[in-house]
């Protein structure tokens, strides 16, 4: 297969995001002498300015960290539980079955700032300033992806009509920006440069990056949140106005936290995962029920689509907060369980929702599978997943973070929520609320419940492995529930087809809808898979064969993977997805 981007590779350090001016602020983190923590703060930060229709400073960050001594990579939580105020009683006395997709009742506490800064503190060494820079540059003025042109524009009426706060924002002089044009946010500027002096009014980094921690939840930014909240309701997107239940009290009580991460082996591989409080387990399962395969066959596509609507199915049964339930990790890791749902995959496409039984949580599982035949209803105003909206013949796109700098230090971060469509901008800061409580169920019993200080159970998934040469690698993609399908594919394509990290990503990528969404209003399709034209006709034929109602996707419009790589010997690789022409990765 003709490559359409080449594999980087170096000494000195990488750096892949969705992005090329992350891409460049991570790399001049690297080039000034900063580590991998450095680098993957300065990228995250800067996307959260020039995608801001997919992701904002107010939203959440799941990441994996690999310091170079270290014999296995943790997680920091940047994402943020459920307010106080959002009980399941409240939901439902305001006429919800369903969490709106966008709105301040959608809102959980804002956890991606307090995770870049927890790193920081952990594994950076510049200057906070240092590591800002790069974005605050961007919000002073940047050109405009098309994409989050289209954003604006398809939000524009409701911004004038219901959210006059971003439509200051997001319509500089009354009108939609241009692809292309130079797009500013002063406010965001405005924002950081704030909470900057007020941080280096400390003397030292550590003690600055702390009180950055500390203005942000307890300062003017909970403030600026409180006030939003006080003001009243305002529109969601069921089409009618609510009052928030964040509180500045809500911001104050709640920091980010580290905790271990997930592995499974397969075929001399070890890959990590966040814990079930995203979907990340979702692609464990899959490795685990295909150990046993032969997946450089013809019908490993089947094979791969097969197992991930497996896991789904138990992802929606028995995932969410273990600080809040029982959750049954060690069970969906085993390779008992695994063997037990291998054994259930056939010839033909499943056509149903069933997740694999487990004693004592029969009613967990009851209520997944009631779930999966309602039927859906409406998107609404501002819902759906706006990195999977070019698959829906919209416009979309992704945010993701590798790098690894000269030391062997590894980061693979996911950044979202706070898009632009996601709420109102908060005045004075710029930028809007996340909208991630959306994947919260109000039906009682479930792991995944609205309840006070519960993680919802996100869909934002980084991955770290270790190649049998003792090779490291962060990858990742955003994508919504397609996370952990497409790296499913890239990780598949690299261990059983010999693909090196560009060539994995550069092959068919494919997923399957059959699973219930995470995103409001919660739908799935049975049978149902995607798969790019580059598969070939033999093999789309044959998918059909089986069973599978196979949607053949524009060329190069499917997964947003990026990677980064280092051997033992020191030497550094890099890759970059083509699709939609933005991702680029840089080292040297």
């Amino acid at each position: 297969m003709h490559l359409q981007r080449p594999e980087l590779a170096g000494t000195f350090g990488m750096v892949a995001t969705t992005h090329w001016l992350a891409s460049a602020a991570g790399m001049r983190m690297l080039e000034l002498g900063g580590t991998a923590a450095d680098a993957a703060a300065a990228a995250g930060i800067t996307l959260g300015v020039v995608e801001p229709h997919l992701c904002g400073p107010l939203g959440d960050m799941p990441a994996l960290v690999w310091p170079a001594g270290d014999d296995v990579p943790h997680v920091i939580c940047g994402q943020g539980p459920a307010p106080a105020g959002a009980t399941r009683d409240h939901y439902v006395a305001e006429g919800l079955d369903l969490i709106p997709g966008a709105g301040l009742l959608a809102t959980v506490i804002p956890g991606a700032w307090d995770a870049w800064m927890l790193m920081l503190l952990r594994g950076g060494s510049l200057p906070l300033r240092t590591v800002m820079e790069p974005a605050i540059a961007a919000a002073h003025g940047h050109p405009l992806l098309p994409r989050a042109a289209a954003g604006i524009a398809e939000m524009a009426d409701l911004f004038r009509a219901e959210w006059p706060s971003s439509a200051a924002t997001w319509l500089p002089g009354g009108a939609v920006p241009a692809p292309g044009e130079v797009f500013a946010n002063p406010a965001l500027a405005a924002f950081w440069e704030r909470l900057l002096a007020e941080a280096e009014a400390a003397e030292g980094r550590a003690v600055q990056i702390e009180r950055a921690r500390t203005v942000h939840a307890e300062g003017f930014v909970a403030e600026a949140v409180q006030a939003q909240i006080d003001a009243g309701p305002v529109m969601d997107g069921t089409g009618a106005r609510r009052a928030g239940a964040l509180s500045a009290g809500d911001m104050a009580g709640w920091r980010a936290t580290v905790e271990p991460a997930l592995a499974v082996d397969h075929h001399g591989w070890t890959v990590w995962k966040c814990g079930p409080w995203t979907q990340g387990p979702v692609l464990l399962q899959t490795l685990l029920m295909l150990e046993g395969d032969d997946l450089s066959a013809p019908d490993s596509t089947h094979l791969a689509v097969e197992a991930l609507k497996r896991a789904f199915a138990d992802r929606e049964a028995y995932y969410g907060d273990p600080d809040h339930s029982d959750i049954p990790t060690g069970t969906l890791l085993s390779r008992d369980f695994a063997a037990a749902r291998r054994a259930t995959i056939g010839d033909a496409a499943a056509g149903e929702v069933a997740p694999g039984p487990i004693p004592g949580r029969e009613a967990w599982a009851a209520a997944a599978t009631r779930r999966a035949r309602m039927t859906p209803g409406a998107a609404g105003l501002g819902g759906g997943e706006p990195t999977m909206a070019h698959l829906a013949n919209a416009r979309g796109d992704t945010v993701h973070v590798d790098v690894v700098d000269r030391w062997g230090n590894m980061v693979s971060a996911t950044p979202s929520g706070g898009w632009l469509k996601s709420n109102p901008v908060v005045p004075g800061l710029g930028v809007p609320l996340n909208s991630r409580a959306q994947m919260f169920w109000l039906e009682e019993g479930r792991p995944t419940t609205l309840a006070p200080g519960r993680r919802p159970r996100t869909t934002l998934s980084p991955s770290m492995a270790q190649a049998p040469d003792g090779t490291r690698m962060a990858f990742g993609t955003p994508g919504g529930d397609q996370q952990d399908q497409w790296q499913a594919a890239f990780l598949l394509g690299m261990i059983h087809r010999g693909q090196g990290m560009q060539a994995a990503i550069e092959a068919p990528l494919f997923h399957t809808a059959q699973l219930t969404a995470s995103f409001h209003p919660r739908g799935l399709r049975l049978r149902h898979l995607m798969i790019e034209p580059h598969a070939g006709e033999a093999a789309i034929a044959d998918l059909r064969a089986r069973g599978h109602e196979v949607e053949v996707a524009e060329p190069w419009s499917v997964g947003r993977l990026t990677a980064v790589s280092r051997r033992p010997d020191g030497v550094m690789r890099a890759a970059a997805t083509p699709r939609l022409g933005q991702a680029y990765a840089a080292g040297r």
